[in-house]
């Protein structure tokens, strides 16, 4: 799973193995360490949630969370939707943008390991 973050906006990527260990589990966790102190860890994880409508995120503590509706994990996992996208109202002016979207194989060069990464619906084969 790879995060970006940019001002009030959020992306998550996810490999295949990843969304399908989400329909199957429920939640994923990624964990960077700055340190040998565990305050010295950010974490950002992906769970899925009945009741909600759209995706929507949490931050406590040192996690970002991203919450994806729970009926959406099996269609997505097993269909062709891309993503999931969201605006969350913040504070009285400010709004955070989401999005959370299958990760796929870049069309330029990259030591990137991407076999496990969808096929880029871009490429030509």
């Amino acid at each position: 799973m790879k995060i970006r973050v940019k001002g009030n906006f959020v992306r998550y990527r996810l490999t295949k193995t990843e969304v399908e260990t989400l329909a199957q589990e429920g939640r994923m966790i990624e964990r960077t360490i700055f340190g040998p102190d565990v305050s010295q860890q950010f974490e950002y994880a992906l769970e899925l949630k009945k009741g909600i409508d759209a995706l929507q995120a949490a931050f406590e503590g040192r996690r970002i969370t991203l919450y994806l509706p729970e009926a959406e994990a099996l269609p997505w996992a097993e269909g062709d939707r891309v993503g999931f996208e969201n605006e969350m109202q913040t504070g009285p002016d400010s709004r955070l943008k989401l999005l959370l979207e299958k990760d796929f194989v870049c069309l330029d060069d990259t030591d990137e390991d991407q076999s496990d990464n969808y096929p880029n619906p871009r490429s030509v084969c």
